[in-house]
């Protein structure tokens, strides 16, 4: 049984994990791999908007992916975009990214050897991505602007896509852990987490939503 409060914390976890920006047009659009196939719905609309003329998807799979995505996270959002009327013209594939900041670097690589020029990037990942992955383009992107972008979904609704409310919870959590361990680490830079998100969250660990968490961190940067 979740509590009340939990309910709070989450929904507070969820709207700090969002960057909160207006889709504009960008010179690309990266979509991060996941086991969520709304990225690539979401890369298809702002495509058909006339947001970004190329759209990268990037990642290889993961042990939440592998049975649902067999053939790579990357490679599944291509088919799902060229579905929903994408151009193959306009889509690349980078399919061996695993992890948030491979996602980036290989992805930038990609883009560096196909000659695009860029100076915007689109950012699509998972709702609860978008503030971690805004934060680690920066700390390994320099010099280009992102604009982050996510399924227009309220939190009431993810919570309903997935089926699980322990585990929307438990991956609120993990993702705000990365937000505070990682820039001591050099994966990301610094985005300090406001006191009473910080509060919500050491509720919830309290309260046992622990297992997406990295074993052995240290929070900072509180």
């Amino acid at each position: 049984m979740i509590s009340a409060q939990a309910w709070v914390d989450a929904r507070l976890l969820w709207s700090h994990h969002l960057m909160h920006h207006d889709p504009r047009p960008c010179s690309v659009a990266v979509g991060l791999g996941s086991h969520d196939l709304g990225v690539a719905d979401t890369a298809a609309d702002l495509y058909r908007r006339g947001m970004m003329p190329l759209i990268v998807f990037t990642g290889a799979t993961s042990r939440t992916t592998r049975e649902r995505m067999p053939r790579g996270e990357a490679v599944h959002y291509r088919e799902r975009a060229l579905e929903l009327g994408v151009p193959d013209s306009a889509v690349l594939v980078e399919p061996r990214a695993r992890n948030t900041g491979e996602n980036i670097r290989f992805s930038r690589a990609l883009l560096e050897e196909a000659g695009a020029d860029i100076s915007s990037v689109l950012l699509i990942s998972k709702p609860y991505e978008e503030r971690r992955a805004h934060a680690t383009a920066r700390k390994l992107w320099p010099g280009v602007e992102f604009v982050s972008a996510s399924s227009p979904m309220t939190f009431e609704e993810y919570v309903a896509s997935i089926q699980d409310d322990r585990l929307v919870i438990d991956m609120l959590v993990g993702a705000l852990q990365r937000l505070m361990v990682y820039p001591a680490q050099g994966f990301m830079i610094a985005d300090p987490v406001p006191n009473e998100v910080t509060a919500a969250y050491e509720r919830l660990c309290r309260a046992g939503f622990t297992s997406r968490l990295v074993a052995g961190a240290t929070e900072t940067g509180r």
